[in-house]
């Protein structure tokens, strides 16, 4: 996955918009001289995973296009803490204009990327995929799925439009597991994924009747998830999600699963350290 600047030009400018405000950088305006230039680092204050340097340049070339940015590192590096990551030079009023947009996205998509990299390192002796999923924040979905990315993990659907995941509710109000699956199977093109969510392995019987693509075990213990698998038998895609941390994650890799999924990865991960300097 790579990003498009076009895609995320809107969120970069709603951002700065909410936090120039009506009358813009008071501050900048009333300390720093209209003509004045500087030169800044983006440091990183604590060790982690890159994500969202091209984020923050983008950040500081829209408020002001002539600002020069050169990369001392990039997305998907693991860094140590004083690592220059950035240096922006230009318009001195610009540059502290932009800094606070700049490494809140920064920020927020590297510990993201930490996250995800540290999971993906405690599953690496076996061929389970760490996978993200819609517990993103509003508005930022596109920069916490790459984010992902970035630390070494892959993604869920995008959103309610490119698969089908039948949850529970879904499954109370069609009438069950297996029809559920069969409605879904008739409703929508060979191209399109079908995922059903189980709670039990007497649930998952049943939906291996409907024969779905993916099925997600939902909140199971490790032995019950072992015994999924091993019944599944390679019919379908065995995703596990809910209760998985890391102190427990390499027992569920262990299982089997194909997929390891986490909505924490994007909802309640700390943001990564990192700070702008201005050195001139």
């Amino acid at each position: 996955m790579t990003l498009d600047r076009f895609l995320v030009s809107p969120i970069i400018e709603t951002a700065l918009r909410e936090d120039l405000g009506r009358a813009g950088d008071i501050t900048s305006k009333a300390v720093v001289p209209a003509g004045a230039e500087a030169a800044a680092r983006i440091i990183a204050r604590a060790p982690g995973r890159i994500a969202g340097l091209q984020v923050a340049g983008w950040v500081f070339t829209t408020l002001d296009p002539a600002l020069e940015i050169t990369f001392e590192a990039s997305d998907g590096d693991d860094v140590e803490p004083g690592s220059v990551l950035a240096t922006v030079r230009g318009s001195a009023r610009a540059i502290l204009g932009a800094e606070r947009v700049a490494l809140n996205l920064l920020g927020r998509m590297s510990g993201i990327a930490t996250a995800t990299a540290r999971i993906v390192a405690l599953v690496a002796s076996h061929e389970t995929a760490v996978a993200g999923t819609r517990k993103t924040t509003p508005g930022l979905r596109i920069l916490e799925k790459y984010a992902i990315q970035m630390g070494g993990g892959s993604n869920h659907r995008y959103g309610l439009d490119d698969a089908i995941l039948i949850k529970d509710n879904h499954i109370a109000v069609a009438g069950g597991v297996a029809a559920a699956v069969e409605s879904a199977r008739s409703a929508v093109g060979h191209l399109v994924k079908v995922e059903v969510e189980v709670d039990t392995l007497a649930q998952l019987t049943e939906a291996l009747e409907a024969s779905p693509d993916v099925v997600l075990l939902d909140n199971m213990s490790v032995e019950d998830l072992a015994q999924a698998v091993a019944l599944v038998g390679g019919r379908a895609v065995t995703e596990a999600s809910g209760g998985i941390t890391p102190e427990n994650v390499e027992d569920v890799a262990a299982t089997g699963v194909d997929v390891i999924s986490f909505g924490w990865l994007t909802h309640s991960v700390r943001a990564l350290d990192v700070a702008l300097d201005v050195v001139i």
